[in-house]
């Protein structure tokens, strides 16, 4: 395991702290949802966590094996960088904004270079 992760391109590696990050926050807002579920046993945002949840460690999980389907997946993932400049920018004013466009570009630009599309080569 330990010599995949030292294999990955930087694009790869990018990426994949992005998901732990995104992976965090979804672990610390899940009490939201299960304090809804006592409520509702169905509830938008907790579909929403859930499903994204699932997404993400599946992507995850491909990504580690090197999976062809895990380039187009992790291009959707990193896609949710594009609704975090609106948010970032209406919490954080223009820094927050900046971060998140800073965020989306080295995302994008790290998994479609050469070498980070070669790194997914297993069928």
């Amino acid at each position: 395991m330990l010599q995949t992760l030292r294999a990955m391109p930087n694009g790869v590696r990018v990426f994949f702290g992005y998901a732990i990050l995104v992976l965090a926050f979804l672990g610390l807002t899940l009490p939201l949802v299960v304090d809804q579920a006592v409520e509702a046993p169905v509830s938008g945002i907790g579909l929403v966590w859930m499903l994204l949840l699932a997404y993400l460690i599946f992507t995850m999980t491909l990504v580690l094996q090197r999976k062809q389907a895990a380039y187009m997946l992790s291009l959707g993932l990193a896609s949710l960088t594009v609704p975090l400049i609106a948010v970032l920018g209406a919490f954080a004013g223009l820094p927050g904004a900046v971060f998140a466009l800073a965020l989306s570009l080295i995302l994008f630009r790290g998994l479609r270079r050469p070498e980070s599309r070669a790194w997914f080569t297993e069928p």
